[in-house]
């Protein structure tokens, strides 16, 4: 039970449209799955690398100076705008889905270089991801966005086990294998399917980015 309970909290905070699984997207239609494995991969690297630090903390140190959050969001929403840059070239240029053949590991790069300036997913793993090792409890649900507070209540779990861990990890391996194979699938019987889809992405990284910046601007005034 503690194991699936973690799987699906992984599933649910790696599910949702983001950036990420917009760069995970763009680069499977593109490149093929390889490519969007890669891309998920390097988000789940950042995530295990944030763990680390955390149980070190590292990470806590760095959320309790307030100077730094502007930084990063500044820094996040720069580089969402520079790979939306990248994926509107890729809406232009591909005209169907291509199956491998190119480079396969900038995906990879594009996603733990924004983890690593994501705000989020270090203020996540400061207080939500520290807590799945200590003994207490977790509302799994509640953390989905857009539809936690609808969900909070439906999946609560006992934390402070290893299981629960390993759970959460399998659900996020799960779904970066899982996305870029259904999309991989649309590539192939739709030509039209990788052009809109590198569109789409841009559109995502482009709103953001800006959000990014914006709240980086609040966050000096």
């Amino acid at each position: 039970m503690t194991l699936a309970a973690g799987a699906v909290f992984g599933l649910a905070l790696a599910a949702p449209p983001g950036p990420m699984n917009a760069i995970i997207a763009e680069e499977s239609v593109v490149r093929g799955w390889t490519a969007g494995f890669s891309a998920g991969l390097g988000a789940m690297a950042a995530d295990v690398l944030f763990f680390v630090l955390t149980l070190a903390g590292v990470v806590a140190v760095i959320d309790h100076y307030p100077a730094v959050r502007p930084l990063l969001y500044f820094g996040g929403g720069l580089l969402m705008l520079y790979f939306a840059v990248g994926a509107i070239e890729e809406a232009r240029a591909a005209a169907s889905f291509t199956d491998g053949g190119q480079d396969t590991s900038s995906g990879f790069r594009k996603t733990f270089a924004l983890s690593l300036t994501n705000p989020y997913q270090i203020g996540f793993w400061v207080t939500v991801g520290v807590g799945l090792l200590e003994a207490g409890t977790l509302d799994v649900l509640a953390y989905v966005p857009a539809l936690g507070e609808a969900l909070a209540g439906t999946l609560v779990v006992q934390t402070g086990s290893p299981s629960l861990l390993v759970g959460f990890f399998a659900g996020i391996a799960v779904w970066i294998v899982v996305y870029p194979a259904a999309l991989v699938s649309a590539g192939r019987r739709i030509d039209a399917a990788a052009p809109i889809v590198a569109a789409g992405s841009a559109v995502v990284l482009v709103g953001f980015g800006l959000g990014f910046l914006a709240m980086g601007a609040l966050r000096v005034v």
